[in-house]
This record gives C-alpha cells, structure tokens and sequence, in this order.
C-alpha cells in the first residue's frame, strides 16, 4: 500500500468515528486542530455553511472537537458568530488541550465535555506581531509596565524599559484583554449558564436570577484570567479545577460509551496530523477536510 493509499484509508476510518461520535452526542460533529488565527477564519466559515448544507440532522446542533495552543480574541469571536449563525447550541469536547483563545471558545459553547486527562489552560489574551504570524502575550506586558510603573524607587534598568514601551502596543494590549474579559463573560450569561434556572445547592429550588447570572460568569471569568495564580500553581486546569471555580463540566471519563467514541475519531484525528505535520486542520466527514502544512499562517 502506497502513502497515498494509507491515508485515503485512514480518512475513511476517521469519518466512520466521527459519525460514531455524531450518534452518541446526537449533533454534527467537526474537528478544529490549531491557532485560533485569522487566516483560517474563511476557511471555517465555508466549512461550517457546507456542513450546515449537506447535514441532515434536526437537532440544529454542533460539537466541536477542540485543540488549539491558543489565538487571537477577535477571531474567537468571528467564529463564535459563524457558529451561531448556523446553530442553535454550539457543544465544545476537548479530549487534550486547548489554551487561553482556545479557552475562551469554549466559554462561548452551551455544554463543555473534558476528559481525566483534558486540559483548558488560564487566559492571557494574545495579538498579532508586525511580521502577521507571531503572537504575542498581553497580560505578561501589561503587568510589567504596571509593576514598573508602580515602583516609588527605579533602577537604570527599570528606567530603561518604561522608555523603550511602545504606547501603541500597549493600548491595543489593554483592548485585547477589555475585550477577551468583555467575552468570556458575555458568552458564559448567555449560553453556558442558561439553563442554570434554579439553584442546586445553598437556597435550593429558588429561582436564579440575570444578575446571579452575571455574577457567577464574572466569579468564573476572574478565576480563568489569573493566569498568575494559575500558572505557579496549576497551568493544566482539568475537569476537577474548573469545576472548583464553579465552571459546569461534563466529564466524559465514567460514560464507556461516549469515551469510546470521543477518544476513537480523536486519537485517529491526532496521530493523522501528526504524521502529517500538518498545523491546521478541519475535519467533518461530510467535508472535503482543510490541511495546512505551513509553519505560520
């Protein structure tokens, strides 16, 4: 068998667990491998109208199976809008990781499902270098300027550094995390939380209200952008974690039948790409699947 051969067969075997996995979650079911960047954003949006197209479930309903190392907020939200366009209730499965961009995508979804081994990573919003590919980190540099900013007493070098900050830089650094923090807590009032309609626990029975709503999206939200905390003492925020700082995780890891099926189209998924070295990929089997092989966007 030639490689060309290996891989149709492995195509088919990947779109017989996807729609094994689109069975048990009763949804269409597409894969989103690599950054959140706005270069794939057309791709996804044809993607997801051609799913919409030739898909003939009823349940308006979609899942995401989700790994990404992360992005750039203001394309988090023109997919978030593509999705919604489309479907009433957007379902995020991270089986491996998906951190900070990655994380707020999934803040935006109705249902989270993790694994044991599943891991959402703290926010610290990112944004676009001058060369168009890079990333670079917002909540590192804002907190160094504050810190120096803050400082009674500077060194040389302190000096040095507050006069070589780009003002443009940092302005767009403090839009990117207003913005991701405006996000997270948008979309967790409006779509995670919507059907927590009576408390569970302490007042049992009586009626939630919008602004508990938004209380507890902005509790949570706080959690996830203390990235500091977060990452000295725990960077890998599993099911047990989000679910301490209030965050409503299905966990996967005691239903034989849906960890099957998540764990067999995304091991496949994986051990794909990999092979192929492919940094972006998007994969529904009722799609031509989206390869990208480049190293930067």
């Amino acid at each position: 068998m030639n490689l060309i051969d290996l891989d149709h067969t492995i195509l088919h075997h990947i779109n017989d667990t996807a729609k094994a996995l689109e069975k048990v979650t009763h949804s269409d079911v597409i894969c989103y491998f690599g950054q959140i960047h706005p270069h794939y954003v057309q791709f996804f949006r044809g993607f997801v109208e051609g799913l919409k197209s030739k898909s003939t479930r009823i349940e308006n309903t979609i899942s995401i199976v989700l790994r990404t190392s992360g992005g750039s907020a203001e394309t988090t939200e023109r997919l978030v809008n593509i999705l919604r366009h489309h479907y009433s209730n957007v379902n995020f499965i991270v089986p491996d990781i998906a951190m900070s961009a990655g994380t707020i995508f999934c803040m935006s979804g109705d249902k989270i499902f993790m694994g044991y081994a599943s891991s959402l990573g703290p926010i610290d919003p990112q944004v676009i270098e001058a060369d168009g590919g890079n990333y670079a980190s917002c909540l590192g540099y804002l907190d160094k300027v504050a810190e120096l900013s803050n400082k009674t007493s500077l060194t040389a070098a302190d000096e040095s550094l507050l006069k070589s900050v780009d003002f443009a830089k940092l302005t767009i650094f403090e839009q990117e995390r207003d913005l991701s923090i405006a996000l997270v807590k948008l979309w967790l009032a409006q779509y995670h939380l919507k059907d927590w309609n009576v408390h569970r626990t302490t007042r049992a029975g009586v009626p939630v209200t919008i602004e508990e709503k938004e209380a507890r999206a902005h509790e949570i939200a706080t959690e996830l952008f203390n990235y500091k905390r977060l990452i000295s003492h725990e960077r890998a925020l599993g099911p047990n974690k989000l679910q301490e700082i209030r965050l409503e995780i299905h966990d996967y890891s005691g239903d034989a039948t849906l960890k099957h099926a998540i764990q067999s189209y995304n091991d496949l998924l994986t051990a794909y790409t990999d092979r192929l070295g492919l940094t972006f990929f998007l994969h529904s089997h009722l799609m031509e699947a989206v390869l990208c092989h480049e190293k930067k966007p």
